[in-house]
């Protein structure tokens, strides 16, 4: 038993819903899932959580299901996933000069370049979530993916911080911790995303992963396998369904149904004679909604967030040409 490997449960607070997933390294390196349970989401807006009480509950009922797809799991420690439009990302520069020429560059020096990279001016109310060095140099050789093992006098690196607001980053532990749990770590979702649906090949080829949520859309685009950029656009799924609730003229509830049961994003592929009926409130007749109508709201929403995710290519230099890999999408919203 004590062979196996430890089990790693992931906590993803989300604006629509909170899932939970347990499980550990197989003997062939791949991921066996041990448990998973999800409750809906009262207490978080645009990936932010507002209502602590309201998400603990949710934390605990998403954790009660859990235990029900597997009553043996026990879950003390997680790893929580971060998003929400207070999320941003800057590059950096760090160098070191080394002590011990004479010797190889160790993992110990290059934890102690990613260290002082903590130490980094931002803005006041703001905090350090993750450094990611990006590529390595050592004295004049550039572009070195991982320099242990190299000789050299100087290393440095070029880094992507991502930064969030500390009250929002407190909210999150506090209520992981009153839901009895301890906070790990915290990952940036897009990264989460882009580690589950990725492979190297991707990484490697030039790739962007839009993940459409129901809060915020997270972007991370990778180049030359080296992770270029991330952002948090602060439109998804929810938006969609305001947009049909006010454009339609329905009920919230109606409007998240009709997006999930017949939406689409592509208003020419849509039925144009197909119509939807809704039931009238007290008493009213009931509503003829044309399919035809709800995918063009949904697509212009929809484009809308692809304009964002282009001009953030735009920003780092990279467009759909140089992403040999293309864009990935996932997450609920990718559905349509």
């Amino acid at each position: 038993m004590n062979n196996e490997q430890p089990i790693i449960v992931g906590l993803d607070i989300g604006t629509t819903k909170i899932a939970v997933i347990a499980g550990r390294k197989n003997e062939y390196g791949k991921l066996e899932i041990l448990g998973f349970g999800k409750a809906n989401s009262n207490g978080v807006k645009h990936g932010q959580v507002l209502n602590i009480d309201e998400t603990i509950k949710a934390i605990r009922t998403a954790l009660e299901n859990c235990f029900a797809s597997n009553p043996n799991l026990s879950v003390k420690e997680v790893y929580v996933g971060i998003a929400g439009h207070h999320i941003k990302s800057l590059q950096t520069r760090g160098d070191i000069v080394r002590q011990t020429t004479d010797e190889e560059i160790t993992q110990k020096e290059i934890d102690q370049l990613i260290e002082d990279q903590y130490k980094t001016y931002i803005p006041a109310g703001d905090q350090i979530i993750d450094v990611i060095p990006q590529e390595f140099t050592v004295d004049n050789f550039q572009n070195i993916p991982n320099p242990i093992g190299y000789g050299g006098v100087k290393i440095g690196a070029n880094f992507h911080i991502i930064t969030g607001d500390k009250n929002a980053i407190k909210n999150i532990n506090r209520s992981v911790e009153k839901a009895g749990l301890y906070t790990k770590d915290l990952v940036l979702q897009p990264l989460a995303s882009s580690s589950a649906v990725m492979g190297q090949e991707d990484l490697e080829a030039g790739v962007a992963i839009v993940d459409i949520g129901g809060g915020t859309t997270d972007l991370a685009v990778f180049y030359e396998g080296i992770l270029k950029h991330t952002a948090v656009i602060p439109f998804a799924g929810e938006n969609i369904t305001n947009d049909i609730k006010t454009g339609l003229g329905v009920l919230k509830t109606q409007a998240e149904q009709m997006k999930v049961q017949f939406g689409s994003a592509l208003s020419n592929e849509a039925k144009a004679n197909a119509y939807i009926t809704i039931p009238g409130l007290r008493g009213m007749p009931a509503k003829e909604i044309s399919v035809k109508n709800l995918a063009n709201i949904i697509q212009a929403r929809m484009s809308e967030i692809m304009d964002f995710v282009t001009y953030h290519l735009k920003q780092v230099g990279l467009d759909n040409r140089m992403l040999n890999g293309g864009i990935i999408l996932t997450g609920g919203g990718s559905q349509l």
